[in-house]
């Protein structure tokens, strides 16, 4: 499964976990990716992997950014348009 999700400046995604692996790549922008206690600075290009059952967030930058997510198996949660991160 893939999801695009576009974050404000300064905006950051709750710690969570779930059974899916998960691999992210920063399209544009800036973030710290918090993956197992660890804060990583990430820039546009960069590439990463969340094990499953590992707890993790994202935290974007001054200019914001946007992410694209592949998720194996797909989400469930997620197969619902407007249902994602962030989401009403």
């Amino acid at each position: 499964m893939l999801s695009v999700v576009c974050l404000d400046p300064g905006c950051e995604s709750e710690l969570h976990s779930h059974p899916q692996e998960q691999w992210g790549i920063l399209l544009e922008g800036s973030g710290v990716r918090i993956q197992d206690g660890e804060e990583t600075t990430v820039s546009a290009g960069d590439f990463w992997r969340t094990p499953p059952d590992i707890n993790h967030a994202f935290r974007a930058g001054p200019n914001g950014a946007r992410v694209l997510d592949v998720f194996s198996p797909p989400r469930d949660e997620y197969r619902v348009k407007g249902i994602g991160v962030h989401a009403p």
